[in-house]
């Protein structure tokens, strides 16, 4: 049986036999009233004494029950972080992806810059090899940035040579013209002679630079398809010469 406190309305079990009604209330503490009669000892009958002692014992029940209380807290808990997880999941993706966009082209813009920077900086070694010369040239270009002349022996042809006695005794007068067949502009070549007799010993031999045989030091390169004609004077090594040969350095 159960006896609800005046004051709080919390509903005390107790058994006449088994299990006498307390002095006070468990949950306020205020003293109960005597061990209540039936319905009719109170001035109800029995059909209104248990009707009203029943609502008041569910409704009570239902309101004081504190594992209810603490299921309805975690349950409220559980929804709102359930409806806030996709919302926190999508504001730490999105600044991911967006971070993902510009990520590799800044990646591949400082790779194409470290590339340059190494191009530029080998440019003299690069621009001797003819694979890589124009794209050298053209970095350049843009950046403005010299590029040292090309160098090719090989690529001048000998169009005209003649070497003969000059008007000064032991003197000779060298008579030549060559053209520059090569891709690019090229600096004036190194010029080696070398004198032989009648039985092919080499007398002697000499590499000429562009400043000696031109009598001043050069300020312009040689074009492709350009020619040029050369006179200078040597002294003849030993009487008898009889040949001589010509090779670009």
């Amino acid at each position: 049986m159960f006896y609800p406190c005046p004051h709080c309305q919390f509903l005390v079990a107790y058994h006449p036999q088994s299990r006498p009604l307390p002095a006070a209330c468990p949950r306020c503490g205020r003293p109960l009233e005597d061990e209540p009669g039936s319905g009719e000892e109170m001035g109800m009958d029995p059909a209104t004494a248990a009707a009203a002692g029943a609502a008041p014992v569910e409704a009570d029940i239902a309101a004081s029950s504190p594992a209810d209380d603490t299921a309805q807290r975690f349950t409220a808990a559980a929804e709102n972080a359930g409806a806030a997880a996709p919302a926190a999941l999508a504001a730490a993706v999105a600044p991911r992806r967006g971070a993902a966009r510009w990520q590799w082209p800044l990646i591949a813009l400082l790779a194409l810059l470290l590339v340059v920077q190494v191009l530029l900086a080998d440019r003299a070694r690069l621009a001797a090899d003819a694979r890589w010369r124009p794209v050298v040239a053209m970095l350049c270009g843009v950046f403005q940035c010299e590029l040292p002349p090309w160098h090719e022996p090989a690529a001048f042809t000998m169009l005209d040579r003649q070497v003969r006695p000059a008007a000064q005794p032991g003197a000779l007068r060298v008579d030549a013209s060559f053209r520059n067949d090569a891709r690019w502009a090229q600096a004036w070549p190194a010029l080696q002679l070398a004198l032989s007799d009648a039985d092919g010993r080499v007398l002697g031999s000499r590499v000429f630079l562009p400043a000696e045989y031109l009598g001043a030091a050069p300020d312009t390169l040689l074009s492709p398809g350009q020619s040029a004609q050369i006179t200078f004077m040597v002294q003849e090594p030993a009487p008898g010469t009889v040949a001589f040969s010509f090779e670009f350095r």
